[in-house]
């Protein structure tokens, strides 16, 4: 019998990929990359309106997502917009919640 299948073999990519679903793994995250997918980029503000959250915990799950790579940053002047820099996480979020839900 062969038990190939389950070596683990390449443990640093199932850190990485176990890493990147545990930033995804609360209900104020999942909104903002959802939300992110459909409006393409968005500042903190505006975000905060949305999700009806104080600034300071959206900032701390933005810190989250953007610390897993998830997303990044874009300067246009003062304003700091955040956007999806991960594109196997909209994969996964199209696959969670079906294309309708994700489109703008």
């Amino acid at each position: 019998m062969n038990n190939s299948a389950f070596l683990d073999s390449d443990s640093k990519q199932f850190n990485e990929l176990a890493e990147l679903l545990k930033a995804l793994s609360h209900p104020v995250r999942l909104c903002i990359v959802r939300g992110l997918m459909r409006k393409k980029k968005c500042n903190v503000s505006y975000m905060q309106e949305c999700l009806d959250l104080p600034q300071s915990t959206v900032s701390q799950h933005l810190q989250k997502l953007r610390s897993a790579g998830i997303v990044a940053t874009e300067r246009n002047g003062l304003e700091v917009n955040y956007v999806l820099a991960d594109q196997r996480i909209a994969q996964i979020i199209l696959i969670l919640f079906g294309e309708e839900d994700c489109e703008s």
